[in-house]
């Protein structure tokens, strides 16, 4: 059996360093907002190149507070890919904006800024750019239309803990990014978490109130906030495996670089890495026709595969007030009909990546017959 991501191994690998950050903050007796949390947002605001990091409850509340602490909301809009998972689009619902959808670029899969300027109107106030699978979005084209605009630039980030656009980390690369800890990330906690990494110093002071109730003293509550803090054992977590987080996504650019490699002549579209682009493939996402057929073969074999993600968010029901049908977004469609993603992660062996290199080839060798 290969599964499709082991959540099991890389915390076997830290198994005593997490055991002892575990240890250090039931013996503190404090669980949140405490010394581990604030000592991981120094951390991490430093590992992203970034003046502030507040930790958060989600990936998706980093978002949410992000477009809050803007006052961006009621009658506003917001610029998202078309080709996301829908948590983008969520957050700029919660706070009560309406997503704009803008079609991808084929190759990249993220956001293609030859089309935001004609998505823009006078109800725009942000670009929400998606790191998606863990290659940065083209940031320099979206922040150079966001000036011209006077729009604000909210990087989407919950999938490239490390990854770099021109030698700059993303997160720092808008005017604040949203990030997520979910298990499954490259920096994953062992349960839900989430950050904003900001050089706002205006915007990080709302966030840190917004965060907590609208209180930055207890009792005492500013504004309506909210409940969404990442609590001392996610934090500790976090630190320890902040530290291992390069070598592991060398690991993973050194998987990815065998699957171009060694699949390059199978009838499949493999991942486009523009020369800007230094990504740390939280997924290797290839594209085929033959997916639902190539699919059963692996996994008859015990090759855990996943398909990210089926339904763009436009055809979900959640957005069907928004009007739109099949055909409305058709590259996002074509992507969302044709994606499948193969094992990667920092502790797949080169032989495992060896047999689902063997299974596919057998798997289209059988399909040709």
């Amino acid at each position: 059996m290969i599964p499709f991501l082991d959540l099991k191994q890389p915390h076997q690998e830290l198994r005593e360093e997490l055991r002892n950050a575990f240890e250090e903050v039931l013996n503190s007796g404090w669980f949140i907002q405490g010394h581990q949390l604030e000592a991981f947002e120094q951390e991490y605001a430093a590992y992203c190149g970034a003046k502030h990091c507040i930790g958060v409850g989600n990936g998706l509340d980093a978002l949410h507070l992000i477009l809050r602490a803007y006052e961006i909301g009621n009658g506003d809009e917001v610029i998202v890919p078309s080709n996301t998972y829908i948590a983008t689009w969520l957050a700029v619902s919660y706070a009560g904006a309406t997503p704009i959808p803008v079609e991808p670029d084929i190759h990249t899969y993220n956001i293609n800024p030859e089309l935001i300027e004609k998505a823009i109107t006078n109800k725009t106030k942000a670009i929400m750019a998606v790191h998606l699978y863990g290659q940065p979005a083209n940031m320099h084209e979206i922040n150079k239309i966001a000036t011209k605009y006077n729009l604000r630039v909210i990087e989407d980030a919950a999938q490239s803990q490390g990854a770099k656009y021109n030698g700059i980390a993303t997160g720092g690369l808008g005017n604040a990014a949203g990030h997520s800890f979910y298990p499954g990330k490259n920096l994953g906690a062992l349960g839900d978490g989430g950050a904003i990494t900001t050089n706002d110093d205006e915007l990080a002071d709302k966030i840190r109130i917004l965060r907590n109730y609208g209180s930055r003293v207890k009792y005492l509550n500013e504004v309506k906030g909210f409940n969404s803090r990442l609590d001392e054992i996610q934090a500790a977590f976090l630190r320890v495996k902040l530290k291992n987080l390069d070598e592991w996504n060398t690991r993973r650019k050194l998987i990815a670089n065998y699957y171009i490699d060694s699949l390059k002549d199978l009838p499949i579209v493999l991942p486009v890495v523009p020369e800007w682009a230094n990504p740390v493939w939280h997924l290797f996402v290839v594209r085929t026709k033959e997916r639902e057929f190539i699919q059963k073969e692996l996994e008859l074999l015990g090759i855990g595969t996943v398909i990210h993600y089926p339904i763009p968010p436009h055809l979900q029901t959640a957005y069907t007030e928004l009007g739109y049908s099949k055909g409305s977004f058709p590259i996002a469609e074509q992507i969302h009909d044709q994606v499948l993603s193969l094992p990667i992660g920092p502790h797949l062996t080169e032989q495992e990546a060896q047999l689902i290199n063997k299974a596919m080839s057998d798997a289209f060798t059988r399909l040709c017959r």
